[in-house]
């Protein structure tokens, strides 16, 4: 666990599911694929990714769901049991599926805090969506090496290391 002391909650609407997080996130998407539109039923998603130890489950009962998504490696969405609402999802991302959970930045008390550092998918973007101009932003998935932080980056040398992968 990191020594940063940065604490973060969230719950699903109905209250049953609480959650922390501890730490700042790796990086924040803004996701406007169309299996995001679908699943929110909305223009996009909004994930905070975190490593999945830095997120706890503190009060509640959830259930996994697994669903396709555009790339074809699928993703598990953990929701609340009770008001099915998607709290987090986990992506194989090249193999980090069990090593990272993309938190709903919605589900959070504090959602402001966390506004996307890129949006991704923007080739599938709803038109009528007008992103920030100075906004980083790729037509479909990112570069990790050239689009996260040093911070971010060192932190994913630890789970690759631990993982015993490696991302390109």
């Amino acid at each position: 666990m990191s020594t940063n002391s940065y604490v973060t909650e969230g719950s699903c609407t109905c209250g049953h599911v609480r959650f922390q997080v501890v730490e700042d996130p790796l990086i924040v998407h803004g996701c406007h694929c169309r299996g995001c539109q679908k699943n929110s039923g909305s223009a996009f998603a909004i994930n905070a990714l975190y490593e999945a130890d830095r997120v706890r489950l503190i009060e509640g009962t959830v259930e996994e769901t697994s669903v396709p998504t555009p790339s074809g490696t699928g993703q598990d969405i953990t929701r609340c049991k009770k008001c099915k609402v998607a709290i987090w999802s986990n992506y194989n991302m090249g193999g980090l599926r069990k090593h990272i959970r993309f938190v709903r930045v919605g589900t959070l008390d504090d959602p402001d805090q966390f506004p996307p550092d890129v949006h991704i998918y923007t080739g599938s973007k709803q038109p009528w969506v007008t992103l920030p101009e100075n906004d980083p932003r790729v037509e479909r998935f990112y570069e990790f090496r050239t689009t996260w932080s040093p911070a971010s980056l060192n932190r994913l040398s630890q789970i690759e290391e631990y993982a015993g992968i490696k991302i390109s």
